[in-house]
């Protein structure tokens, strides 16, 4: 009897998957571990393994659809056994478990920025000039699913393409300049370039749609308020400075880096901004676990530097630069992105001096960072110039008061200007 391949949940947030790339045919052999296909979820590419051994009789679902947790993709039964599902689970669109004689979902590709290539159009509506392809023809492509969408729109042939992303990867960047810009006569060899279309319909990444599904359980039913300060980080750059040269080789400890330091160190001494609001009840946590806002190409995911209240600036850098590289090649774990009792978000490189950021919940609070400048501050009488940084706090009104906030802000507030405060 066959067995059915399913789409599992993989995170507490994922309720669908899309196929990215099936490794088997159908009638193609399996053992138990082979990789079936590559699973785009909400957060990271993961593969989806067997779990039996057999032959890949039928697939359901094929490449670049999205189906809900639980419904099924495929089958697995003896050699040249026929099977007529449809790929309808008994639970339709809801999530379920998996029976035991079901595939699962597990483990992160390995890399997981290979992604398959679209399926290309019966005629491509634009003739490139010959060119030396880079690769292979039949190999595997590194790029960005926006990158395959807009270089099929296109009629780019993507292995033409030099990706600048990480280990080689295709990204937008590479493929902007390869849109026509108008409709011109035919050269020879080349078939007319079409006129520019008016706009572009990108479908949504599973990552932008769980973003989307966050914000509005977030700005619409927490009832935000915010709170800014500016600090003076003299001392702290100081410092940072001092450790940087003892370290030498060892290496670098960031601005950022100090921040996270900071807060995590406050909020172990404000138990009430580290906490989790619960419906019936609000979850005050005794450990310091700080979520990174890190940008990816499809949106943002936030990692978690767990107990950082209790490593060094050093070892927080280390993790954060380790975490940054795996959200960005959408290789983490949910173990590594869940699980946050406050988060901290930096727009401070892009030079943007102030922002709010959006709770995310069941936190009950999140730090917006900004860029630090020199501004002009007058210092026993006298003007001079020292570097500032604004934070702005945004605060579930649920569970932080206006002056609980303002007290976590302010102790923060004296850590970072005097750094020795961090080891009181």
């Amino acid at each position: 009897m066959a067995t059915t391949v399913v789409m599992e949940a993989l995170s507490p947030t994922m309720e669908e998957g899309r196929v990215v790339k099936w490794a088997k045919k159908e009638g193609d052999p399996v053992k138990t571990g082979d990789t079936l296909a590559e699973v785009e979820t909400d957060k990271a590419v993961m593969e989806l393994v067997a779990r039996v051994d057999g032959a890949l009789i039928k697939i359901v679902v094929p490449e670049g659809q999205t189906v809900p947790v639980g419904n099924v993709v495929g089958y697995i039964g003896a050699a040249g056994e026929k099977v007529d599902g449809s790929g309808k689970s008994d639970a339709g669109s809801g999530k379920r478990e998996a029976p035991k004689d079901s595939l699962t979902v597990a483990g992160a590709v390995a890399p997981a920025l290979t992604a398959a290539p679209a399926p290309q159009p019966a005629a491509s509506p634009i003739a490139r000039l010959p060119a030396e392809s880079s690769t292979a023809p039949g190999s595997r492509v590194k790029a960005s699913p926006l990158a395959r969408k807009i270089a099929q729109d296109s009629g780019v042939d993507i292995r033409s393409v030099v990706g600048s992303g990480p280990g080689g990867r295709v990204v937008k960047r590479d493929l902007e300049g390869s849109r026509p810009a108008q409709a011109g006569p035919a050269l020879p060899g080349l078939r007319p370039l079409p006129a520019p279309s008016a706009f572009e319909d990108v479908p949504l990444s599973q990552i932008r749609k769980t973003i989307a599904k966050r914000l509005v359980t977030s700005i619409g039913p927490i009832p935000h308020f915010f709170l800014t300060t500016e600090v003076d980080m003299e001392r702290s750059a100081e410092a940072r400075e001092a450790i940087n040269r003892q370290l030498g080789d060892q290496g670098k400890i960031s601005f950022n880096d100090i921040v996270i330091k900071a807060t995590a160190l406050a909020l172990a001494k404000h138990r009430a901004c580290n906490a989790w609001f619960q419906e019936d009840h609000i979850r005050y946590w005794n450990e310091v676990h700080v979520g990174m806002a890190v940008a990816v190409e499809d949106g943002l995911i936030t990692p978690v530097i767990r107990n950082a209240d209790l490593k060094s600036m050093l070892a927080i850098g280390q993790e954060a630069k380790v975490l940054a590289g795996k959200a960005r090649e959408r290789k983490l774990q949910p173990a590594e992105y869940t699980g946050a009792t406050f988060s901290v978000s930096n727009l401070g490189m892009f030079d943007i001096d102030q922002f709010t950021a959006v709770i995310n919940p069941p936190e009950a609070g999140i730090l917006a960072v900004g860029s630090i400048v020199p501004k002009p501050v007058v210092e026993e009488g006298k003007i001079e110039a020292r570097r500032r940084l604004r934070l702005t706090m945004s605060c579930d009104h649920r569970v932080i008061d206006g002056a609980t906030g303002a007290a976590f802000l302010k102790t923060l507030k004296q850590m970072l200007e005097n750094p020795l405060a961090m080891v009181l």
